[in-house]
């Protein structure tokens, strides 16, 4: 599931490790939230910290702005916890945690590494580890309604298809 493989192995090797740490909160039960995404950012950066941003972000070359008000982390903080709710899909539910983490931007560095991590350990908490993510690595947009609903879809079809895929088969 890294996302620089070729490029980085020992960055790739640490986000591995991240899934890892993911994994295993997973399996505790653990709620999705800041606090515990920034243990695993510190481990995706190789870092002794990993805060919320304290500063206006800037992505693509500076083609995108994410903007901070007083409350950013607070609003960030009730959309992570909306990836437990029972009466939602859970592919839509990881779609938005992955989606909420690239539109908040919530660290300096690694959001995309973060949105994929968060998107493993809320399919995790359910018992569910996707064997193939190549699909999930376009640029995606998060006030793109259309494309949030395609992300939930695809999805589903990963969920699927992992799940009947024997397991000697799957990919790590």
């Amino acid at each position: 599931m890294a996302t620089r493989g070729k490029r980085d192995g020992e960055g790739a090797a640490r986000v591995m490790t991240a899934l890892d740490v993911a994994f295993a909160d997973a399996e505790q039960g653990r709620p999705l939230t800041f606090a515990l995404m920034a243990k695993w950012q510190r481990t995706v950066l190789g870092h002794d910290s990993a805060g919320f941003r304290t500063m206006p972000a800037f992505a693509k070359g500076g083609r995108e702005r994410y903007g901070l008000t007083a409350d950013t982390q607070e609003r960030f903080e009730r959309c992570l916890t909306e990836s437990a709710q029972p009466d939602l899909p859970l592919p839509s539910r990881a779609a938005r945690a992955y989606l909420d983490v690239l539109f908040f931007h919530p660290f300096e560095d690694g959001n995309a590494r973060a949105a994929i991590v968060a998107l493993a350990f809320v399919l995790a908490r359910e018992g569910v580890r996707l064997d193939q993510v190549h699909a999930l690595r376009t640029a995606r947009w998060a006030d793109d309604a259309e494309g949030a609903a395609d992300l939930a879809v695809l999805l589903g079809i990963l969920i699927t298809a992992a799940e009947r895929r024997p397991y000697h088969e799957r990919q790590p």
